[in-house]
C-alpha cells in the first residue's frame, strides 16, 4: 500500500481527470442544439448530471465521516428507465455544470479534511462494508463517470474518442503512480472500449492485463454487455478460466 499522502495525491488527480472530462463533454454537447438522447442512448447532459449526483452523494459520506454520522443509504439507478433519463435531462447545461464544479470541490476539499485512518482503514466505519473510503472515492470520482463519458462516446458513434479516452484515462493512474487496483480499473474500461469498437485482439489483452492488476474486475466482466465480442468468439471464456 502506498503512503497515505500518495494516495491523497492519487485520488484528487483522478477526481479533477474525471471533472475535466465532464466539462469537455459539456462543451461539445453545447454546439449542437439539441443534445439528442434517451434512456438508451443518453445525452451530455443527463451523463453528466448523473454522475454529479453519485459524487455528491460520496461528498454526503464524507460528511458523515468527519461529523461522525451514518450517511444515508442511496437507491440504485435504473439506467434504462424514462423516469430516471427525464430527470436527469431536465436541467440545463449551464446548471448541471455549476453543479459539477460544486460538486467537484466538495469532494477535493474533503479528501484533504479526512484523516489517514478515515482514508484507508474501512473498520472505523461498519456502513463502508469492508471497503476502504479511498475506494469509494476513486470509484465515485472517477471510474464510474469517466465510464459513461466514454459510454456517451460509444452511443454517439465516436468510438475512437471512446478508446482514446479510456487510453488516456489508463496513462493517467500510471503517471499518478496508483495503486493497482485503480490501474486495474482502468485497463478494465478499456478493455471494455476496445471491445465495444470492435477492437477484440487490443480487448483481449487488456482484460487479461485488467484481471492481473485488480482481480475484482472478473465479476465485471463475466457479466458486462460491453465484452460480448469476447463472450462470442469464447476468448472471455478463456480469460476468466486462467
Amino acid at each position: 500500500m502506498i503512503a497515505t499522502a500518495q494516495l491523497r495525491v492519487v485520488v484528487a488527480g483522478l477526481i479533477a481527470f474525471a471533472a475535466a472530462e465532464e466539462e469537455m463533454l459539456l462543451a461539445a454537447a453545447a454546439s449542437d442544439i439539441v443534445d439528442s438522447g434517451s434512456e438508451r442512448r443518453w445525452g451530455a447532459v443527463p451523463t453528466v448530471a448523473h454522475n454529479t449526483e453519485f459524487k455528491a452523494q460520496q461528498a454526503q459520506r464524507i460528511t458523515a465521516v468527519l461529523t461522525g454520522c451514518a450517511p444515508p443509504t442511496f437507491d440504485e439507478i435504473d439506467h434504462t428507465s424514462p423516469a430516471a433519463y427525464g430527470r436527469y435531462a431536465a436541467p440545463t447545461a449551464v446548471a448541471v455544470a455549476r453543479e459539477s464544479r460544486q460538486v467537484t470541490a466538495s469532494l477535493l476539499d474533503g479528501v484533504r479534511a479526512l484523516t489517514d485512518d478515515d482514508l484507508v482503514d474501512p473498520s472505523r466505519h461498519p456502513w463502508l462494508n469492508g471497503r476502504s473510503l479511498w475506494v469509494q472515492l476513486i470509484v465515485r470520482g472517477f471510474w464510474h463517470p469517466t465510464g459513461h463519458v466514454a459510454d456517451y462516446y460509444l452511443r454517439h458513434r465516436q468510438q475512437g474518442r471512446a478508446v482514446a479516452l479510456q487510453e488516456h484515462t489508463l496513462a493517467t493512474t500510471r503517471y499518478l503512480d496508483a495503486p493497482n487496483q485503480v490501474a486495474g480499473m482502468a485497463a478494465y474500461s478499456l478493455a471494455c472500449a476496445q471491445a465495444a469498437s470492435g477492437r477484440t485482439r487490443d480487448a483481449a489483452r487488456m482484460l487479461a492485463e485488467a484481471i492481473t492488476l485488480n482481480p475484482d474486475v472478473r465479476a465485471n466482466a463475466s457479466r458486462d454487455p460491453d465484452l460480448e465480442s469476447l463472450r462470442g468468439s469464447g476468448q472471455l471464456s478463456a480469460i476468466l478460466s486462467d
